[in-house]
């Protein structure tokens, strides 16, 4: 499932982070990347131990766990602290897959990557290019999303960035390990979930079927989490 929201950051926040990030100074994404995918890759990141990017991913990771809609979707039980990208001159990332483990030093823990996250820092209108294609199971979606916009998907997709052929394309992006591994089954509860929302807005919080469905809901999280 390749899901979107919007809105994560606001104008006043993407201002912050954009001026942050270019006075920042960026070195060769090829210094991060495992022996196949520094085949394929040519971009810019930052440091991810050091300034700007520890404040401005603390910064993404407090919006997002008070973000009701990525709870829904992601689940989430840890996150890789967000990484900082930039593409520029024709840089591009070719087709790759994530990886399934990841450690995160500050932690002194293992992540297994579930899902990845792009958060897109650059209004569509100053890049040409950047795409990230992402490939499913109904074919490539090309998503280039407003600035503040945030991409989920399988961390086991196929996918890459077409190269960016004028401007400046800025992003954050990071894993995530969901409390329910199974994609399907996290779907099912996101669809689950929705439904109850809905009903919610014109049902009384007593209504038989609306507590039904609540807990039908917690009862399907309870058997299929896996923390």
């Amino acid at each position: 499932m390749i899901l979107t929201l919007p809105n994560i950051l606001n104008a006043h926040e993407l201002a912050q982070f954009r001026q942050h990030l270019e006075a920042a100074d960026w070195q060769d994404g090829r210094l991060t990347a495992g022996s196949l995918a520094s085949a394929v890759k040519d971009n810019q990141q930052l440091e991810e131990d050091a300034e700007p990017a520890l404040s401005l991913g603390n910064h993404v990771l407090r919006t997002l766990g008070s973000h009701a809609g990525f709870r829904a979707a992601a689940l989430p039980e840890c996150l890789y602290p967000p990484k900082f990208n930039r593409y520029s001159g024709g840089g591009q990332y070719g087709p790759h897959v994530d990886a399934a483990v990841m450690t995160i030093r500050a932690a002194r823990r293992s992540l297994r990557c579930d899902l990845s996250a792009t958060l897109f820092l650059s209004d569509p209108a100053d890049y040409d290019g950047g795409e990230l294609c992402i490939r499913g199971d109904d074919g490539v979606r090309e998503i280039k999303l407003p600035a503040g916009a945030l991409v989920l998907y399988p961390s086991g997709a196929l996918h890459w960035v077409k190269p960016v052929t004028r401007g400046v394309r800025l992003a954050a992006f990071f894993w995530v390990q969901s409390l329910v591994q199974d994609a399907g089954e996290r779907a099912l509860l996101l669809d689950l979930d929705t439904t109850i929302q809905a009903l919610a807005l014109r049902l009384s919080p007593t209504d038989p079927q609306l507590l039904k469905l609540t807990e039908l809901y917690h009862n399907l999280l309870r058997r299929w989490a896996r923390g």
